[in-house]
């Protein structure tokens, strides 16, 4: 069944005639529900395949317009509503390429990613609106027009009088499968951020990611609370539910634990996925759980779940949170599935199984070789054998795309280190350049995380290696402690103590720091990085 569902989703989304705004919108029957739009004051707005046509035909001859064409960029720097789908399928209806802004950005990271790439045009919420003002990072005279979501201001032109006013784009572009659709930039947790072009083809990926490790049916409903901002987001919140034609949820508002707890109430969501701090927080609230809670499964994906939210989950949520793992240049590869055909025993730590169309391996430090069962190596995968692999390299970066390849071409190297066991099951132990090595031996921070977070004054943790003139590099732990909790040297030597009891003796952090934050990208990954700046300066 597995294989002939891949085989199926490659012919759909890599055929030469695919149209991307054919395939997310218009094949659909008019009168279904493709997203609720939820609201702060938690009323809902049906958004139907019909209106988004309608509305998405008109914003796309806007666009056009204002010379927007194929292959050019538009950036969207918006939260999640209407407005936002809307604009996505206008730019693919025009063969344009959308490259996302996460709404936290501040103008050096938009810049970052809207300069020197011809991005015609940013549509932006009004609230935004002053990231984009002129600046040494902005020049004022590049061109660029500016949409604007709301009342326009300062010569931005608006979303709604562009939309109101354009008369419908007659055709839906068809690029083929290797159409490029997006233009996402990786988080740059180890460096300078990259430019990934996403072609159509890698739909067949996100659904199958859809299909078989989140199991969404017909008659769930699904909430992916991640950022569009972000891939997570993107591909799996926005992207493939318009794929499979099912409706999913869009909360028009920002973060907060009792807001998600009355949306998953209110709405009977019954497919729930979310980055691990979303669980962390929830776990964390003052709110209680609803009563009402109808979830049938939760998912999680961005970093690995700790124990301590995985049985927080299974007996305050009633079903555990299955972890899954990815990369904004693969989608989702590995995972603990739902599906009924690929469901099985969770082990604790663990982020699951290869899932069908992917070859996941782990491989010797020194050598382009399998290790054996249970030893820590690089995380790699197979291309021959990964039919759903889209990633080819990432744009104007030869260098860098190279050092993700191995040079005969058979392996893309993903820079994370796991342990694969003799069943399959693939347990994260860091990024190739967090590994912490004191005194030969290599510590995973996620191992000592994972510890420090079974203390019930421990809300978040992280760890990292920092130089030491004997050992060569120790352990040092930022942490930040839950509400009401005094931080001081006796919690820090009990933090201590339980690193080596319950992890390895020589694996304790040396120094422990009470942080009120963790430095974080936008998908919530740990920028261990930047704690390491922090602490040589």
């Amino acid at each position: 069944m597995t294989e002939a569902h891949v085989r199926r989703l490659l012919e759909v989304y890599g055929d030469e005639r695919a149209s991307a705004a054919t395939l997310l919108c218009d094949r659909h029957p008019a009168d279904a529900v493709a997203f609720t739009v939820v609201e702060p004051d938690l009323t809902g707005h049906d958004l139907t395949y019909g209106e988004l046509r309608e509305r998405s035909e008109r914003f796309a001859g806007a666009l056009a317009g204002l010379g927007v064409g194929p292959g050019d960029r538009v950036a969207t720097l918006m939260g999640k509503s209407a407005e936002l789908v809307v604009a996505l399928l206008a730019i693919w209806r025009l063969g344009a390429v959308h490259v996302p802004l996460f709404t936290a950005f501040a103008p050096p990271a938009i810049a970052l990613r809207i300069t020197g790439n011809g991005t015609k045009a940013v549509i932006a919420d009004a609230d935004q609106l002053a990231k984009l003002e002129p600046s040494a990072d902005l020049p004022a005279d590049d061109g660029r027009r500016i949409v604007v979501v709301g009342d326009a201001a300062g010569g931005a032109l608006s979303f709604g009088e562009l939309e109101a006013g354009a008369a419908p784009w007659p055709d839906a572009a068809v690029t083929g499968g290797s159409g490029v659709l997006v233009e996402l930039f990786t988080s740059g947790t180890t460096g300078t951020p990259k430019a990934v072009p996403i072609p159509l083809r890698a739909l067949a990926g996100f659904q199958a990611y859809q299909d078989f490790a989140l199991d969404v049916r017909d008659d769930d409903v699904f909430w992916n609370a991640a950022d569009p901002g972000w891939a997570y987001g993107l591909y799996y919140a926005i992207m493939t539910p318009m794929a499979t034609g099912r409706r999913s949820l869009l909360l028009h508002a920002g973060f907060s634990a009792e807001l998600t707890w009355a949306v998953l109430e209110k709405f009977g969501v019954t497919n729930f996925a979310a980055a691990p701090t979303v669980y962390r927080a929830l776990r964390n609230a003052d709110a209680p759980v609803p009563d009402g809670l109808r979830l049938r499964h939760c998912s999680s994906a961005g970093e690995p779940l700790t124990p301590d939210v995985l049985e927080w989950a299974s007996s305050k949520l009633g079903v555990g949170v299955h972890d899954h793992y990815g990369q904004t240049e693969l989608g989702m590869v590995v995972g603990n599935a739902w599906h009924p055909e690929l469901r099985a025993e969770i082990k604790p730590g663990s982020m699951g199984r290869v899932l069908p169309g992917f070859a996941v391996e782990v491989l010797r430090e020194d050598a382009d070789v399998v290790v054996e069962p249970g030893e820590r190596g690089r995380v790699a995968l197979d291309l021959p054998a990964s039919p759903l692999l889209w990633f080819r390299g990432y744009r104007d970066a030869p260098e860098r795309t190279a050092a993700r390849f191995s040079p005969d071409g058979r392996w893309y190297y993903t820079g994370d280190v796991a342990a694969k066991d003799a069943d399959g099951y693939l347990t994260f132990a860091s990024r190739d350049d967090d590994v912490i090595l004191m005194a030969g031996y290599r510590i995973g921070p996620f191992d000592v995380e994972s510890v420090l977070q079974q203390h019930s004054a421990v809300a978040e943790s992280a760890v990292i290696g920092v130089p030491d003139a004997l050992r060569g590099e120790v352990v040092v732990a930022y942490v930040v402690v839950r509400d009401g909790v005094t931080a001081d040297a006796e919690l820090a030597d009990e933090l201590r103590r339980l690193v080596k009891t319950r992890f390895a003796a020589h694996a304790y952090p040396r120094e422990v720091h009470f942080v009120g934050e963790l430095p974080k990208t936008p998908s919530g990954k740990i920028q261990r990085f930047l704690l390491r700046k922090r602490h040589a300066s």
